[in-house]
């Protein structure tokens, strides 16, 4: 029996796409489904722009990135903001937090079933009832409780700013002095009432976690960061970088969030 031409051509193009392990897996998603929703969660000090060299990088790999602005105003309505934006996203998402944003997506994940992994870059992965001020203070080493410059805010509360002055050796050692004297410009506050807010359970217990550790941060000791990546069980990469090490990093940072997403 002949096979006519076509339907030979048509059994081949089937076979490659059985044998084939970039036709199994074009979106690096090892062929489970689309590629998931980036959304990174940026800190405190900070804006999302800090997130400017990953997400090039990201789109670049045919990611969809979000960046959304973390209020900064109080853990649990933060997380809340960061929830609704999780929930606004129809596919799977891969949640990202840098400093007090890892505190942030460690609540907002709670109840979102499309979160499929957390990323933590030199992040707060707080238990139940911790503050970030509690697991900043619980290794030596940080620099950031004796810079901080507080600033009243009308009506009540105080909002928390690095000192101008020390922000390039506290906040961004191994950037450029002009690039860390604009961040220290143009840097957003947190209030004292989010940096003592309490977690609630947090995601990391039940969605897995990944983990970079900064080993020169001078804002969060690096030993804390090793001692929350360990305790939430994620997997852990280390890096020499200041605070920000998704700015002086970005390379590192971008192949840990695709690690994730796969």
């Amino acid at each position: 029996m002949r096979l006519r031409p076509l339907a030979v051509l048509a059994a081949l193009a089937v076979l490659a796409a059985m044998v084939s392990p970039a036709a199994a897996a074009p979106d690096g998603t090892g062929g489970h489904g689309p590629k998931p929703t980036i959304v990174l969660v940026h800190g405190a000090f900070a804006d999302a722009a800090g997130w400017n060299g990953v997400i090039e990088r990201l789109e670049r790999h045919g990611y969809e990135v979000i960046a959304p602005a973390n209020p900064l105003r109080d853990l649990h309505t933060d997380a809340e903001y960061i929830g609704s934006v999780v929930a606004s996203i129809p596919g799977p998402v891969v949640l990202v937090g840098h400093s007090y944003g890892g505190a942030v997506i460690s609540n907002a994940a709670v109840g979102h079933p499309n979160v499929k992994s957390l990323v933590y870059i030199a992040g707060f992965a707080p238990e139940q009832g911790e503050s970030i001020f509690e697991l900043t203070g619980k290794f030596p080493g940080s620099l950031l409780p004796a810079n901080i410059l507080p600033r009243q805010i009308p009506g009540g509360g105080t909002d928390a700013y690095i000192n101008p002055a020390k922000f390039h050796q506290v906040f961004a050692a191994d950037l450029p002095d002009k690039t860390s004297r604009l961040m220290a410009a143009t840097q957003r506050p947190i209030t004292l009432a989010a940096g003592d807010g309490k977690s609630g359970e947090p995601a990391w217990k039940t969605v897995p976690s990944w983990y970079m550790v900064a080993s020169d941060d001078k804002a969060i000791p690096a030993e804390a960061e090793r001692f929350m990546a360990k305790r939430a069980n994620a997997h852990t990469v280390e890096v020499k970088a200041s605070h920000v090490a998704m700015i002086s990093h970005p390379d590192d940072v971008e192949a840990l969030i695709r690690a994730a997403a796969r």
